[in-house]
């Protein structure tokens, strides 16, 4: 049956935005960040944190730099409120790090609230209450007048109660839940309410946090709702404007992004995005969206996986492989073309100077991330990935023609296993196929050999081994040891390419040698290699794989 569109769900009013101002900014600047993880990331949890978890992932939070931290609901759980006394007994929370506690519009509840956060320096207490008319219609059965005096009864109670408390430092947020399918209208009014009652004086402030309690609509609608009551709210600039988005139709991040755009100073959310249903607003991704934009977020992701496990092990909830900046495989590359590209960014890219890695918008190394698994081999790999990865962990620079050759044979070999080959198996494959062919062919094998000066180049004396202890020695001569070696061997072949390096460093580096040869009566060249301390010995090594490669020549 297909859905019928006509049945959708809450719809959100329409935003009369005249001039609108937020597609035309730009965020320049990290807004203030508060994690409510340990509030509405914990209960979303199949199974909520125990004191242990709470405590390991608080003192995560601060070490990540949040300068604000949802603490729990304290009087609608035990445990929260447990957890509250004790962040306060055990002198816990840095000066610089303020508390907030949530409740709804009750006394008995905001009393339970206040009480769990005696003694500390400084708390906000975040009060809240669904104002959009289903809720009010439904759930409530109130008029938006009574809605009003809810508001206004409870912000005043709060505000008289909290005099009972002279050693803390009171901030209130007041949040208009179901906000983004509210009208807008109404919203205002909540907060206005909410304003009204708290602050005394021009130099106090308050927090408005704008929630998109259930997504409905896309992201620049918020964007206008948000840039709507940023222009009409009263007493602007005593007001920190927050958001608080989930993730519903899967644009939580976008609309923290275009609601800061729309004026919104503070966003609310969870490391991972963890939340109900779909999820709160991914802060970890928000923050280094920034970051690739040249923008400081103000929070520590320098070791992410560190942060990932610690997450996946206080919320027993794993994190998605592909999960923005912090999955095991978002800076893996299969794909043959953006392995090719990935490879050729690193060989330009220069120390201190802008990222510029093809695929990569963030460096991995600023997450203490390494680049071991950005190019990982598969059946849809092609010849740069291998390549990149060769050279990257064996230092085997290979030719373009030769890259090609052995990524066909690469592909065969993933294809037969239906699985990636890790750097390792690749380079055992690259082993089997070029520094021990004879192993493969059955053919004559390396010995030893002996190089003498002539009046007329040189001459090699080979002896030869086959895998089946057989021996033979051969001799010939040419003008250089390659010449030599064909010579010994009566090949008639052609050497097309030949190349020299280092294997590192110092005295007793090793030589590696690449050589490409076409022999009489076979189509296209064959690749061979060479390894040894001795450069010359290297290039025999060389030029024996390569004819050992032929499937039809055999030292016999």
């Amino acid at each position: 049956m297909l859905l019928d569109p006509s049945c959708k769900y809450i719809s959100h009013p329409p935003v009369q935005l005249v001039d609108r101002q937020w597609p035309d900014q730009t965020i320049s600047k990290a807004p203030i960040w508060l994690s409510t993880d340990l509030r509405d990331g914990n209960q979303a949890l199949f199974e909520p944190m125990n004191l242990n978890r709470k405590h390991k992932l608080f003192q995560t939070l601060v070490q990540v730099g949040f300068k604000e931290i949802e603490v729990g609901f304290p009087a609608g759980s035990q445990i929260d409120f447990n957890f509250c006394r004790q962040l306060i007994e055990q002198n816990l929370i840095p000066e610089d790090v303020a508390p907030m506690v949530m409740t709804q519009l009750r006394h008995d509840l905001i009393d339970r609230t206040l009480e769990s956060m005696s003694g500390a320096r400084r708390v906000i207490v975040h009060l809240y209450n669904a104002v959009a008319p289903v809720w009010r219609e439904i759930v409530f059965g109130l008029s938006v007048e009574q809605v009003e005096q809810l508001v206004r009864d409870n912000v005043r109670y709060l505000k008289r109660r909290v005099v009972d408390f002279p050693e803390t430092e009171w901030v209130l947020q007041y949040s208009p839940e179901t906000f983004c399918m509210a009208e807008l209208e109404v919203s205002l009014r909540m907060c206005h309410a909410a304003m009204d009652e708290w602050l005394e004086d021009d130099t106090q402030t308050m927090i408005i946090n704008l929630p998109t309690t259930v997504e409905v609509s896309t992201a620049n609608v918020f964007a206008d709702q948000i840039e709507w009551m940023h222009h009409h709210l009263q007493r602007r600039q005593q007001v920190i404007l927050s958001v608080h988005p989930h993730n519903d139709r899967g644009t939580g991040v976008a609309c923290g992004e275009q609601a800061l755009l729309a004026g919104a100073d503070r966003v609310e959310g969870c490391l991972f995005g963890n939340g109900e249903r779909s999820g709160n607003l991914d802060l970890v991704t928000i923050a280094l969206n920034m970051y690739t934009q040249g923008i400081s977020p103000g929070l520590d992701f320098s070791d992410i996986l560190g942060l990932a496990l610690t997450v996946e092990e206080c919320t027993a909830i794993a994190l998605h492989p592909r999960h923005p900046y912090a999955g095991d495989l978002v800076f893996t590359a299969f794909s043959g073309s953006h392995q090719d590209a990935i490879a050729k960014g690193f060989k330009r890219q220069q120390v201190g100077a802008p990222w510029r890695i093809p695929y990569l918008p963030i460096d991995p190394k600023d997450l203490g991330r390494t680049y071991d698994g950005v190019v990982r081999v598969n059946s849809q790999s092609g010849k740069g990935g291998i390549a990149f990865l060769l050279e990257q962990d064996y230092g085997i620079q290979m030719p373009r023609r030769m890259q090609v050759e052995f990524s066909s044979i690469v592909q065969k070999q993933a294809d037969s296993a239906e699985t990636e080959l890790s750097s390792q198996q690749l380079w055992e494959l690259f082993t089997r196929t070029y520094l021990q062919p004879e192993q493969a062919s059955g053919v004559y094998g390396y010995q030893r050999h002996s190089l003498f000066e002539t009046s007329s180049g040189q001459e090699i004396v080979l002896d030869l081994k086959s895998t089946q202890g057989k021996h033979r020695q051969v001799k010939g001569r040419g003008n250089g040891p390659i010449a030599a070696t064909l010579d010994a061997l009566a090949q008639h072949a052609t050497v097309l390419s030949y190349e020299e390096r280092n294997l590192g460093q110092g005295n007793d580096a090793e030589a590696v040698t690449l050589i490409e040869l076409s022999t009489g009566g076979l189509s296209g060249s064959y690749f061979g290699v060479g390894i040894h301390t001795n450069s010359t010995t290297a290039s025999i090594f060389a030029v024996l794989s390569a004819l050992a490669r032929v499937s039809s020549f055999q030292y016999k």
